[in-house]
């Protein structure tokens, strides 16, 4: 996506009140969801070992960032993509049960990230992970933790509205469900991110389906990691953003794989060699908590509720220059 610039945009608050509002979103936000979603606030890591098969591989083509560290001789170490095997880890070494779960403050670095309106090489994210039973590995599970999620985000559109009725987004009252399959099946001729927009468009907020596996034209709606989300059981959180014109996803998130769903995914993705892996042996092995998790963007939560046409308004990062000058041109001014 190229940088786009809406037309006569106001931000209608200044640098410093944004910054004040990010803060009251973010901690009003997290306080909510932690009460409604009965997730617990722990402590995450930055980086993990390459060696620990820990790190979110995304769609298999992203470098993380390397490093070494003198008192560690031998290992590689990355800077997390995100968090989704390290949480379902913890939440079996800190003993949680079944309803049971855990919130943290993800950040990330993800430097082949194409920069534009949405997308930054520094992604802060609550990373959430509750832990179910297998009988709850179901569509209903996942739908009914999506409305509670989309009633957090409402809700949050409310009290924004208490403190800043000039500048808040006006949120859809419902979200409508759909798979991958039905959206193709709906839009034939169109790309996979044209059928997204259209649909979104249509009923102003939707959860996507079944991201990850291929479709009856042979090919996948989108990459999804084959060993953390299983394909039949995820889904992205879109709403319309009439800013940009386009959809704009607040959270990837699904009930986990299993033991069957994993052998399944890692041989569709060819990467059966991760079975070697500590984690994944752990997961094969049945070591593991069943459970479901995500990410809420907390740029693009901020960026959602505030009606801001850049996430570079809502987050320090680097941009390049020539989009820095066009932007302040434009009343969008990048921290």
């Amino acid at each position: 996506m190229a940088l786009i610039i809406p037309a006569n945009y106001d931000p209608h608050l200044t640098v410093r009140e944004t910054q004040e509002a990010i803060k009251y979103i973010r901690d009003t936000f997290q306080k909510e969801f932690g009460k409604e979603m009965h997730l617990e606030r722990i402590s995450a890591p930055l980086f993990v070992t390459q060696s620990s098969g820990l790190n979110d591989n995304l769609n298999g083509v992203e470098r993380p960032v390397q490093f070494d560290i003198a008192a560690i001789p031998g290992e590689t170490v990355e800077v997390v993509h995100s968090l989704a095997k390290w949480k379902r880890m913890a939440l079996k070494e800190y003993g949680f049960n079944p309803g049971e779960g855990l919130y943290t403050n993800m950040n990330a670095i993800r430097r082949d990230e194409e920069l534009d309106n949405l997308h930054s090489c520094y992604v802060d994210q609550w990373d959430w992970e509750k832990v179910i039973t297998k009988e709850e590995r179901t569509i209903e599970t996942l739908e009914s933790t999506v409305q509670t999620i989309f009633k957090i985000i409402k809700h949050m559109e409310h009290e924004v509205w208490y403190k800043y009725p000039q500048a808040v987004k006006h949120l859809p009252e419902h979200i409508t469900f759909i798979t991958t399959q039905e959206l193709a099946d709906r839009y034939p001729d169109k790309t996979p991110k044209e059928r997204e927009n259209l649909i979104t468009k249509e009923y102003g907020c939707v959860f996507l389906m079944k991201i990850g596996d291929k479709l009856t034209t042979g090919e996948p709606h989108d990459g999804r990691a084959p060993d953390y989300d299983d394909w039949q059981l995820n889904g992205d959180i879109l709403f319309w953003y009439e800013q940009l014109n386009c959809a704009l996803e607040i959270s990837s998130m699904g009930i986990r794989v299993d033991e069957k769903s994993l052998e399944e995914q890692l041989k569709k993705a060819g990467c059966e060699e991760r079975k070697n892996l500590p984690y994944h042996k752990m997961l094969l092995n049945g070591e593991l908590p069943y459970t479901i998790g995500g990410g809420i963007g907390q740029s693009r939560l901020c960026m959602l509720l505030l009606d801001r046409a850049h996430v570079g308004e809502v987050q320090a990062s680097l941009w390049p220059e020539d989009m820095r000058k066009i932007c302040k041109e434009h009343k969008i001014v990048l921290l």
